[in-house]
């Protein structure tokens, strides 16, 4: 009999990564997530996805799912010992008990929220009312803090409300593109994409990048300010003199709609061309091209993120931008406008509900006793308090401290994330009850958790969130939660709920202040606080919502172009779009005059400049193909191949003025910690600066110093030093030292091994050298073309160094775990000199398949690295070396050819490939990127590789024609 094909299922959804916010339709079976494609119809991208979105049913896999999810609760009987199952009742009680105990005794603001702006709008919504309604603490603050609030607090002081006035769709109609802090090509790829349609579309448009690195955006750009690092609000002080002094303003603009422009006028006075190009590290001319392009072009469109947003000057930088867009009047048009690009997918969602530790929802502001007064009413409670909470870097100070008592994390990684990592682990470790509520069991901050709670993650949750643009999304379930987890509001519910039976009484009702049964309970709540408010969305609807995304404000008000409170039926059967577009088209701003208002903030340098101990600026950031803490994206091999290991990037210049080589071990340390690392060349960098990785957190690289304490990650090196005004710490700069490392005993272990067990090794492999001065870990895979389908093989990769070499038990299981204890593993000793080799060869199933090399491990003298690694990771023909690939020798007994790192992840090309390709092209660059495209179909899927390979079409010389 015929086995029958269940049917596929498609769900139409949102992608988890960054706030563009793309639309995607999720193919399933049998409850398992089997494809992902690009949604067609959602406005944010059309069908488009990058490199990350193009492969999250990879990331969704039952393999992956075995080895990576929190699957049920855990509860730790004491710190530093494994976590044991534990079931939901029991867990839940536990933590209500535990919470209700630290409240009684010790009050309300002993406990701690932080939450993540990858939660949905509901589950944000349920755990700020938890906290700031039925606990009575604003101690909730989110990892938004460090991403997303020094955009909220300058369109706060500047346009009276944390709304972005534009729209993804002003990028078409602008005829100047500003972009500052933001290497959009990496960090929001679809948008990129848009750009490039602009630029092809308009030829006259022009884009000026600012940022301290040539980074890929660069690659588009007209003009380049490779200003220092943090002296953005000189540059937009600057620009604005030149604008006054050359007559470039608008005044007509600045009378009817603004206020405060005399004193900011007087500010600027003082920062002349000269003094602004010295202070910036850039070009009079180049200041004063930028500018007469941003004042005088028809339409200029700003876009920044987390190059202004992550300073200590944070809300200075924001607001100094957005004074350029008041005094040229760029602002309430189509293609002109001050953008901040979200830089996760629903930290706009949690910014509407009120979820940081001065906001109330919809926009309000604790300060403000109406506000508070209000929401108090909304949800039946006595009062909010009036004093705000902590935020994220005070909250973790003060758990070190022992004032906060009781932490609850959900969907977020401070053990990562969070800079100063010895304050934060030590506020987790001091705190008397630590609650992790997580879809990953592999995240550092599980290590600190007394209690885990397992929630539901990307294809398994129902709710909303919003994008950069301010739009409005479902989010939609297309496969069962995984194991017994639940929903992130569910949790937060049936926690409150059980809370409420154990605190005095602060509802002004009988019943309970958690009805919820279902997310659209909790979003229609939602919906009713921002009736009258900047961000109105009475008239939207689940239902509508189902129909089409939908951008805010979108009032109860037939007047205003929104349908009659949230009614389906007031839209037609055809989805069309009943939000605003844009905002402020009538110059009237919600400030209590209805003008915008001019912000005068003096320059300030960074909060720890260069000196003579520290004399490199580090500043950290995204990588094109990888998330946050990788704790998705880190579960598959192949999204490694573009960046395979972490790195700290240096000028070459200063590479060969210290006599570091590429790959060698560097010792990199500030006024918070240190880090060992191998270090790379980059010319993105000016000398005496160097950049790693955001992403490079202790689950993936570490050691212990002679002190015995663990290193963690790139985060254990920056500073706490924060924005006044936004508390955003200043992530994008840190004065450091870099010095050699004098490891002399070195290893490296590799070994492609069983889908089902790659992951749970490397996890294992890690435990094993956690006590050794440096090691990294990551996963490799195959650069297979992604549209083949086929299942990749997965690779582990464990690099180790160390004063000495470890106890030979270390390496046997080192060994054991790479798969190299049978008797097909060749293998080499030398105890005295601490030499080790391990190399196991593997025919394929055919009969005359060649050998290939599957598993390796060189301890001591890891110099054959060069062309061994390459035998493994290409998967070369290796039965012609036998014995010889015990060899030292730094050089191959035969010519291998590398196929190197790799360029285009969708298709798998190589840089090998592509400059083998283009040396064979001919004409203009246009002709030779259309002829390698053509060739290879590298840029021709997701088009997150186009701007590297403009560059490599650069590079290569074009070849000769053939004579005739």
């Amino acid at each position: 009999m015929a086995t029958m094909t269940r049917p596929l299922n498609e769900t139409r959804s949102t992608c988890p990564y960054c706030g563009v916010g793309c639309g995607v339709l999720i193919e399933s079976r049998d409850g398992q997530i089997t494809g992902v494609r690009g949604d067609p119809e959602h406005p944010a991208n059309f069908g488009r996805l990058c490199t990350k979105g193009s492969t999250l049913h990879l990331t969704a896999s039952a393999e992956v799912m075995r080895q990576v999810r929190l699957l049920q609760p855990m509860q730790r009987s004491a710190r530093g010992t494994a976590p044991i199952p534990f079931g939901w009742d029991e867990a839940l009680d536990l933590a209500a008990d535990r919470f209700a105990g630290i409240i009684r005794a010790h009050g309300p603001n002993a406990v701690g929220f932080y939450l993540s702006g990858q939660l949905l709008t509901e589950d944000y919504y349920v755990f700020n009312k938890l906290a700031k309604g039925l606990i009575g603490t604003n101690n909730l603050d989110t990892n938004s803090r460090l991403c997303m609030s020094s955009a909220v607090a300058g369109y706060k002081q500047t346009l009276g409300a944390d709304a972005p006035p534009a729209c993804y769709d002003d990028v078409k109609h602008a005829d100047c593109l500003f972009i500052v802090g933001s290497n959009t090509a990496w960090a929001h790829p679809i948008l990129f994409r848009r750009i490039e349609d602009a630029k092809r579309a308009n030829p006259a448009m022009r884009i000026v990048v600012a940022d301290p690195r040539r980074t890929d955006t660069c690659e588009i750009a007209d003009l380049h300010l490779p200003l220092l690092p943090g002296t953005d609000v000189m540059l937009f002080h600057g620009m604005l003199h030149l604008m006054l002094r050359e007559g470039w303003t608008n005044p007509g603009y600045i009378a009817a709609h603004t206020s405060g422009f005399d004193a900011l006028a007087a500010l600027v006075a003082h920062c002349s061309p000269e003094k602004v190009a010295q202070t910036c590290g850039i070009t009079v001319d180049d200041l004063v091209h930028a500018t007469r392009l941003f004042a005088s072009s028809p339409a200029t469109l700003s876009l920044y993120c987390m190059g202004l947003n992550q300073s200590s000057s944070g809300t200075a930088k924001n607001a100094a931008l957005i004074n350029l867009h008041l005094a040229t009047g760029q602002i309430g048009r189509p293609g002109a406008g001050p953008f901040s690009l979200t830089g996760q997918p629903n930290a706009m969602g949690g910014r509407e509900v009120g979820g940081l530790s001065n906001l109330l929802p919809a926009h309000r502001d604790m300060a403000n006793a109406a506000h508070r007064a209000e929401v108090a009413a909304m949800w039946g409670v006595q009062d909010i308090p009036a004093v705000p909470g902590r935020s994220a870097i005070e909250m973790f100070s003060a758990a070190a401290d022992g004032e906060i008592k009781a932490l609850w994390i959900a969907c977020t990684n401070p053990a990562q994330s969070m800079p100063d990592q010895a304050t934060v682990r030590r506020a987790l470790e001091r705190a008397e009850f630590v609650v992790v509520q997580e879809a990953f069991a592999t995240t550092a901050t599980c290590d600190f958790a007394d209690l885990l709670l397992p929630a539901t993650t990307w294809g398994e949750k129902e709710g909303t969130v919003t994008n950069s643009e301010r739009r409005i999304s479902r989010v939609r379930a297309a496969v069962p939660a995984a194991g017994t987890a639940r929903h992130d509001w569910t949790i937060g519910v049936e926690f409150a709920r059980r809370l409420e039976a154990r605190l005095p009484r602060r509802a002004l009702g009988t019943g309970t202040l958690f009805p919820y049964e279902r997310p659209e309970q909790v979003w229609n709540e939602h919906r009713e606080s921002t009736r009258g408010r900047d961000l109105d969305i009475t008239g939207l609807s689940y239902s509508l919502l189902e129909a089409a995304p939908q951008q805010w404000p979108c009032p109860a008000d037939t007047i205003c172009g929104g349908p009659a409170e949230g009614d389906a039926a007031a839209s037609p059967a055809a989805a069309r779009p009943l939000g605003r577009a844009r905002l402020y088209e009538d110059g009237v701003f919600p400030t209590p005059d209805g003008r915008a208002r001019f912000v005068a903030t003096p320059y300030r340098p960074v909060a720890e400049p260069r000196e003579e101990n520290y004399p490199f600026s580090l500043n950290t950031g995204r990588l094109r193909d990888q998330w946050h803490g990788m704790s998705r994206t880190g579960t598959l091999g192949r999204l490694f191949g573009h960046v395979p290991e972490p790195v700290l990037q240096m000028h070459p210049q200063d590479l060969a003025r210290r006599g570091y080589a590429e790959g060698q071990l560097i010792e990199v340390s500030s006024r918070h910690g240190r880090l060992v690392v191998p270090v790379a060349a980059s010319a993105e960098l000016a000398p005496s600066q160097a950049f790693m990785a955001m992403h490079w957190g202790p689950e993936f690289i570490g050691g212990r110093g002679s002190d015995g304490r663990p290193m963690a990650g790139v985060n254990g090196l920056t500073t706490p030093e924060h924005c006044p005004v936004s508390k955003q710490p200043e992530l994008k700069h840190t004065a450091v030292r870099i010095a050699r490392a004098e490891l002399p005993w070195t290893m490296l272990g590799m070994a492609w091994l069983p889908p089902g067990q790659a992951l749970a090794a490397r996890v294992a492999l890690r435990a094993q050298v956690e006590s050794l001065p440096f090691f990294s870990c990551v996963s490799f895979g195959a650069p297979g073309a992604l549209k083949d389908g086929a299942a990749q093989p997965t690779g582990v990769l464990l690099r180790v160094a160390a004063h000495e070499a470890p106890p030979d038990a270390v390496l046997a299981e080192i060994e054991r775990l790479l798969g190299l204890g049978g008797a097909d593993t060749l293998r080499y000793a030398d105890a005295a000199r601490r030499q080790r080799r391990a190399v196991r060869l593997q025919r394929g199933a055919a009969a005359g398949d060649a050998a290939h090399v599957v598993g390796l491990l060189l301890a001591g003298d890891t110099r054959a690295e060069a062309w061994i690694k390459a035998l493994l990771q290409d998967q070369l023909p290796a039965q012609d070396f036998g014995r010889q690939l015990l060899s030292f020798e730094p050089t191959a007994p035969v010519a291998v050819a590398a196929r190197g790192r790799t360029v285009c992840s969708c298709f798998g090309v190589s840089e090998t490939a592509i400059a083998g390709t283009l040396a064979r092209c001919a004409g203009s660059d246009a002709a030779r990127l259309a002829q390698l495209q053509g060739t290879l179909q590298c840029g021709t899927n997701c088009g997150s590789c186009v701007p590297e390979l403009q560059r490599m079409v650069r590079a290569v010389p074009a070849a000769l024609p053939e004579a005739a």
